[in-house]
């Protein structure tokens, strides 16, 4: 069901404007929104996990003390969480107006799904685009998963896990007009390896040098990078292409944002399942316990550091073949201008 909102969520795009920049910076703000939102939730729910996560004594928690405690408001939690996703989504359905696709000849011929597919997929631009940002979402995820478990196990930064969270978030918020200038600035494609780049460093020094105050250095930078990879809306720019190259198909959008979400997710699937895997069968992982084995936290120093670099700069160098420059993407506003 979230799959179900979030491809015509984000499909909407496309339909919210014409103009380029104009669509970059209704995602401007509709990420910072996303990050505000990110900070409340993660604000509220961490000071309740992190009440148990804390506690002395991992084996010896009385689960039905817990249990009676917190599920006292379970129901009108649930509720009161379905009635804001309601009032969200009216506001959207009812606030927003969608545009008609103003581009190319109507043709009385319609193409299937199974032609529209077969076009996107043979798309360069697309595919380009879409295996780079499968192996960077891969290697986000990964940090973001084992974050807890390495502040944990491998740094002892368990009393401090809510804060550099939310440290990360507010570095986000704060930073997102300043990516927004760099984006309109430099260009898409520099800001993706400006921004994207920008973790890797700071990761791999926590991993070494596991103390409070790096963990803080590297949650700020954290934030300034997770900001740039939230604005980088590059796909709009795909379809526009897509557009120019094939102006008898149209209403496509759905398939190119449906495959983007699908990959992204199986990136998010991918960092969640093979490290558990991984703990439990060979680096002899203990549920529930205070300290875990030396592999436990090897693994967990080379899921934060070494792997999300591997990650990154595979995806960065699929990055370099993407075509569309500043100069292309201009190019093509002025094309489509004319068809309009």
């Amino acid at each position: 069901m979230v799959s179900c909102f979030h491809v015509p969520y984000s499909a909407l795009t496309m339909f919210l404007s014409t103009e380029q920049k104009e669509r970059d910076s209704a995602t401007a703000y509709r990420m910072t929104m996303e990050v505000l939102g990110t900070l409340v939730g993660a604000a509220i729910q961490g000071q309740i996990v992190a009440s148990a996560h804390t506690r002395k004594h991992c084996r010896q928690f009385n689960v039905s003390a817990a249990g009676s405690h917190g599920n006292v408001s379970l129901h009108d939690r649930s509720r009161s969480h379905l009635c804001i996703i309601l009032i969200c989504t009216l506001i959207m359905f009812v606030g927003v107006k969608e545009r008609d696709d103003p581009y190319g000849p109507k043709s009385e011929k319609k193409t299937s799904f199974y032609q529209g597919f077969v076009l996107v997929m043979r798309h360069g631009p697309y595919l380009t685009l879409t295996a780079a940002f499968l192996f960077i979402t891969v290697a986000i995820q990964l940090v973001q998963s084992n974050f807890v478990l390495f502040c944990t196990y491998a740094a002892d930064l368990k009393d401090h896990f809510q804060n550099i969270v939310l440290t990360i978030l507010v570095s986000a918020v704060i930073s997102i007009p300043v990516w927004q200038w760099f984006l309109e600035r430099f260009g898409k494609k520099t800001a993706a390896f400006c921004g994207i780049t920008w973790i890797m460093p700071f990761t791999l020094m926590l991993v070494f040098i596991p103390n409070v105050v790096v963990a803080y250095v590297v949650a700020v930078s954290s934030g300034l990078s997770v900001a740039a990879s939230l604005l980088l809306s590059m796909l709009p720019d795909v379809v526009d292409d897509f557009r120019l190259a094939n102006p008898f198909s149209r209403g496509h959008e759905a398939i190119f944002y449906s495959f983007y979400v699908f990959f992204t997710k199986f990136a998010s699937s991918i960092s969640l399942g093979s490290p558990r895997s991984v703990w439990s069968k060979f680096a002899g992982y203990d549920t529930g316990a205070c300290k875990q084995p030396a592999p436990v936290v090897y693994t967990l120093k080379l899921l934060i550091g070494a792997a999300p670099v591997a990650f990154i700069v595979t995806g960065l160098l699929i990055l370099l073949l993407y075509p569309i420059s500043e100069d292309v993407r201009l190019r093509n506003q002025l094309c489509l201008e004319e068809l309009r």
